[in-house]
């Protein structure tokens, strides 16, 4: 798919904002540069980034999906140690059925901005909305939703049929509203119908007034700065990385390229090969007929992988300085000799990365679960909720370096291995780089 065909395509799938802005009198409270932004972010995140595909050289650009890497490394780390619960029975086993996915859909939140946890009533399960699939109209002070739409969209027959559920708290009260629209053409909202045109929406209330001042959905947003447009919307934990991402992914390219162009030819004298019915019997990639004076020629040209992958790898680490990742989280962890002092810098660095996101997802938790509580009328019961991470990214470096000194004392480390951990070596090297033996530390 060319750059622009890939342009179309990203521009025809798009939630028809204008549209919507209209038919509810609603103003988003994001720019529209944060909206083509979001869509960008998702786009990459899904292996389709602008600058894939076909180039105008005619070379092709594939994506290493190191967006999805980065947001499925720190989804990871973030969940892995993460302990939720309440103290109501009936609660918790919503909550724990609700977070079963969190892992997973998280991602989706770090790579867009922001998402929204959103309970589909009494029982019925919940359902993760990324910042590209929902429009905020309001914040408050805290930067927590107070209005925001959300769209469904179904295509059935050839009609698409667009759902709005809007949720606006205002006066203390907590209006939803929903209307639905049928259009002929994708990323157009068309005419407005009935919701009992469509069989899945006919028991949904048009206008329903709830007496809460609080969401009914857990609301997660990125902890970075958004110097997009200034306004209240997450930024992709991956946006400070884009351009490098982007030069990691054409240095791929070049890797592959070499491979390829590098492949072990056998020149054949067009003479000497037997034609059949005009064409050659022996041909392929490996034999290839040219006109040249000897019989055979062998083309065997030098791979220059070596520095094109050490080129990559810098790419790499760059892009996990901007992440907020360790070093060797997506790198190669033994290309580089690090020291002690890197080594603490960059476990601090993604420690800090982490802790923030959890802090604002242990507010999206606790939102969710009020949501649930909310749907199954017992806000009121008195309940308790409890969310902890550990802390497993840092360890104090001194204390872990004593008990492997002492763990080669006992044999049950040996000093290779020592070396290989703190000195960012292979085996063979921190074997090769070892004193003599008299000298080890006991």
């Amino acid at each position: 798919m060319s750059l622009l065909q890939k342009f179309q395509e990203w521009f025809g799938r798009r939630t028809p904002i204008k549209d919507i802005q209209t038919a509810l009198d609603i103003r988003p409270a994001i720019s529209q540069e944060l909206i083509d932004c979001t869509e960008l972010w998702w786009s990459c995140y899904i292996g389709e980034a602008q600058w894939c595909g076909e180039q105008p050289d005619g070379s092709i650009v594939t994506s290493l999906r190191i967006e999805q890497s980065v947001v499925r490394e720190l989804a990871d780390i973030v969940t892995n140690e993460m302990t939720v619960s309440t103290d109501n029975e009936h609660l918790n086993e919503l909550l724990s059925q609700a977070l079963s996915e969190l892992p997973s859909e998280l991602q989706k939140g770090l790579a867009t901005g922001a998402m929204v946890i959103k309970p589909l009533g009494a029982g019925g399960g919940v359902q993760f909305v990324p910042q590209n699939e929902f429009i905020p109209v309001e914040y408050d002070s805290r930067r927590r939703l107070r209005k925001v739409v959300f769209p469904e969209v179904r295509k059935i027959g050839e009609y698409w049929y667009t759902r709005l559920e809007y949720h606006s708290i205002e006066d203390g009260l907590l209006t939803i509203l929903n209307t639905a629209y049928r259009s002929g053409q994708r990323g157009v909202l068309g005419a407005q119908i009935s919701l009992t045109d469509v069989d899945a929406w006919k028991k949904l209330p048009e206008k329903k007034v709830y007496n809460t001042d609080k969401p009914v959905f857990g609301y997660y947003r990125n902890p970075l700065p958004n110097t997009l447009d200034n306004s209240s919307g997450g930024i992709s934990v991956f946006d400070a990385a884009l351009s490098t991402i982007s030069l990691a992914d054409r240095q791929f390219s070049r890797i592959d390229y070499e491979f390829d162009s590098a492949r072990r030819r056998i020149m054949v004298d067009e003479q000497g090969v037997k034609r059949v019915n005009g064409k050659t019997v022996l041909g392929g990639d490996v034999f290839t007929p040219v006109d040249i004076e000897n019989l055979f020629e062998d083309f065997t040209p030098e791979v220059r992988q070596t520095d094109f992958i050490a080129g990559l790898n810098e790419y790499k680490r760059e892009i996990e300085f901007q992440c907020g990742l360790s070093y060797g989280d997506i790198s190669d962890p033994q290309s580089v000799d690090k020291t002690a002092t890197e080594i603490k810098s960059a476990k601090q660095r993604k420690y800090n990365t982490v802790t923030a996101i959890q802090k604002n997802l242990r507010t999206c938790i606790e939102e969710l679960l009020y949501a649930i509580a909310f749907w199954e009328a017992q806000t009121t019961s008195g309940y308790k909720f409890t969310c902890d991470f550990k802390d497993s990214i840092l360890t104090d470096e001194e204390t872990e370096r004593k008990q492997d000194i002492q763990d080669i004392g006992l044999g049950i480390m040996r000093p290779e291995e020592y070396r290989a951990k703190w000195y960012g070596e292979d085996l063979d090297t921190a074997l090769k780089n070892l004193p003599p033996s008299t000298e080890v530390m006991q």
